[in-house]
């Protein structure tokens, strides 16, 4: 699941990338072939739950023949402080398990500066016990491989208020 936690941490900076001029993120489908090619798909269909739920079919119909995808989309997340905006990152290895985090974010408006905070695993299945520490370590060593983003995601790493 390294490689996958890998994966997801990329795309998961590729995303916090896009949403960090205020922009609502276009759902994308982020995928590795058997030969170690790699595409992405962005889901824009009239409305953002469904455009969400498309790329979701796709990726639990492994509809691209991928040994392993990640799916980001834009969403919210029920804290303890209350509703905030979060990326949600669906990454699996077919075959052997999936996880699931969120980076919660506060969004560039007229009022507010753009703000990333620290993900959370959601869920982790297919591994017995999971090492949230290797996998965190590969999550942000995939967030570091995406250079630009990673840049954004840095300059604007924040504590939850």
């Amino acid at each position: 699941m390294i490689e996958t936690a890998e994966l997801a941490g990329f795309w998961a900076a590729h995303g916090i990338w896009s949403v960090s001029d205020g922009e609502t993120l276009i759902p994308m489908l982020a995928y590795e072939q058997p030969n170690g090619e790699r595409g992405m798909d962005r889901f824009m269909l009239d409305d953002i739950g469904e455009s969400t739920r498309a790329a979701q079919e796709v990726l639990d119909g492994n509809e691209r023949d991928a040994i392993r995808a990640v799916l980001v989309a834009d969403a919210y997340l029920n804290l303890d402080t209350g509703r905030t905006d979060a990326l949600i990152v669906d990454a699996v290895r077919y075959g052997l398990g999936s996880l699931r985090l969120a980076v919660p974010y506060c969004p560039l408006t007229d009022s507010t500066a753009f703000a990333v905070y620290r993900p959370t695993f959601l869920e982790v299945t297919g591994v017995g016990q999971p090492d949230y520490d290797s996998l965190a370590d590969a999550f942000f060593a995939g967030v570091d491989s995406h250079e630009d983003a990673a840049a954004v995601w840095n300059a604007h790493l924040a504590e939850p208020a």
